[in-house]
């Protein structure tokens, strides 16, 4: 893992790490700024994708193809599922699948992608462990859970779909880019994991709370960033 590709959807959810970086090139491609230096002593490369599953999947696939990355971290924020989970948590993605994949007319379930052998992604072992003890370490204020992220193009903000999404797929946290990338990942054969700083209930208050405590949820991420590049 000499080569780490991170991703996040958003500009606040990469800014502080491409400040961060000793920089050595910028490119534009499909309308993705792809920042190429060294974060932290490891050479990496740091986007941001754009919201969405189809933009992840763009961006991705430019990192497997381009710069031929050995490993994946998609970094940002999501909304809380599990019970326990309070907003500043982390969750790391154990799996992740796509809860707005919908072939039932033809007999799948939900969530199942038709014609590919999976459609549950899973992360990497040793990148979760990693992460999970270097939150641990810097970020000794909030809990970190292992989970299952899931993925759609909404935002949550319902009681009524965060409780279907919590009884039909055990999800941890939903938000809207991470599956994308793993499916994409796990055609490339390259290993990931999904970091995911709760930024609210993913309920009636979401929107609210998404405001208020989006900026300490970066915070959050960040350190256990940096302590994760030390250790892999």
């Amino acid at each position: 893992m000499n080569y780490i590709g991170i991703i996040g959807a958003m500009p606040e959810e990469v800014s502080q790490l491409i400040a961060q970086m000793e920089l050595t090139e910028k490119t534009t491609i499909a309308g993705m700024d792809f920042y190429d230096g060294v974060l932290w002593g490891k050479k990496a490369v740091v986007v941001k994708s754009g919201i969405g599953k189809v933009n992840m999947a763009a961006c991705t696939q430019i990192l497997a193809s381009i710069y031929k990355i050995d490993a994946l971290i998609n970094t940002g924020v999501a909304g809380g599922l599990y019970g326990p989970i309070n907003i500043g948590d982390i969750v790391l993605s154990s799996d992740t699948l796509q809860h707005d994949m919908d072939a039932t007319g033809f007999g799948y379930d939900l969530g199942v992608i038709p014609q590919m052998e999976q459609s549950v992604f899973y992360g990497d072992k040793i990148l979760i462990a990693k992460a999970k003890e270097s939150c641990e370490e810097v970020n000794p204020d909030i809990s970190v859970y292992v989970g299952r992220v899931v993925s759609g193009d909404q935002f949550i903000s319902s009681d009524e779909k965060k409780t279907f999404l919590v009884n039909q797929f055990d999800g941890y946290c939903a938000e809207m880019e991470g599956a994308a990338m793993a499916q994409v990942a796990y055609l490339n054969q390259i290993p990931f994991v999904i970091i995911r700083a709760i930024s609210d209930k993913a309920d009636h208050s979401a929107t609210m709370n998404y405001n208020d405590f989006e900026e300490q949820a970066i915070v959050h991420t960040v350190r256990l960033l940096k302590s994760m590049f030390a250790k892999i």
